[in-house]
């Protein structure tokens, strides 16, 4: 199978192209060092030239306002190129619970790619995933200062980076869902108490104060980010994903 990835070198690019190549497909890693541009649409359709299936794991470059105007344009830009391809599946990374959110602008903007995408004329799937591990440090860093990071109490249910690559290269080599699917870490934790397991396991001194105001993630009310009963469960646990990371 030819598979083109959107966003290839980035964390879930890189490693999901590395995965695919691993089980004996053809990739391109498609990307704007590359030459891809999908905001104005250049490089596309050398890119997808013979792709079988496109997976799109690009992000806005801001949280903003400004998001929803990048993902109408880059995922129409991408849904035209592909028809003009034969592309026969269209896969694109969002958000588990995005469409539950709509006071935050960016999961107003990622809810926004997916409607796009269904809408569009090729047949896709929908990978929604949990928080990654990775991004932690961004999450303390937003409402941190010297001594304190402030963080609300909403619960989350994070995922490896590893484990989205493994769910994304599932999807990706089969048939289109025309649907979503979603997938979560193996553990529901409320956002402070994850910040003070990753401070004490980094030896960081800083105190974690709850504040149910602070941060992007306040905003979201009950257990919206953790995917419910019918999301499928990775294996990584945060404990033993910090282990590795030390």
């Amino acid at each position: 199978m030819k598979i083109t990835v959107i966003g290839g070198t980035g964390l879930i690019g890189s490693q999901l192209v590395s995965t695919l190549r691993a089980a004996g497909h053809e990739v391109v890693a498609a990307s704007l060092s590359s030459g891809v541009d999908l905001l104005t649409g250049a490089g596309l359709d050398q890119a997808l030239a013979g792709a079988d299936t496109v997976v799109n794991v690009t992000n806005s470059p801001t949280f903003d306002e400004a998001s929803p105007d990048f993902f109408r344009t880059t995922t129409g830009n991408l849904l035209a190129a592909g028809e003009r391809a034969g592309v026969g599946h269209q896969v694109i990374l969002s958000i588990v619970g995005v469409d539950r959110v709509p006071q935050l602008d960016y999961y107003r903007a990622k809810t926004l790619q997916e409607d796009v995408l269904k809408q569009g004329p090729t047949p896709y799937s929908i990978v929604r995933a949990t928080q990654f591990f990775e991004f932690m440090d961004a999450v303390l860093a937003w409402t941190a200062d010297d001594h304190t990071v402030r963080l609300p109490s909403t619960p989350v249910r994070p995922m490896a980076a590893a484990d989205v690559v493994a769910a994304l290269a599932e999807v990706t080599t089969g048939a289109p869902l025309n649907g979503t699917v979603d997938v979560a870490g193996p553990e529901v934790f409320a956002l402070d108490e994850l910040g003070r397991l990753t401070l004490s396991a980094r030896q960081d001194p800083r105190r974690v104060v709850t504040d149910e105001q602070a941060g992007m993630f306040a905003a979201v009310e009950g257990d919206v980010l953790t995917g419910g009963p019918d999301a499928r469960p990775a294996s990584t646990s945060y404990g033993e994903w910090l282990g590795t990371t030390r």
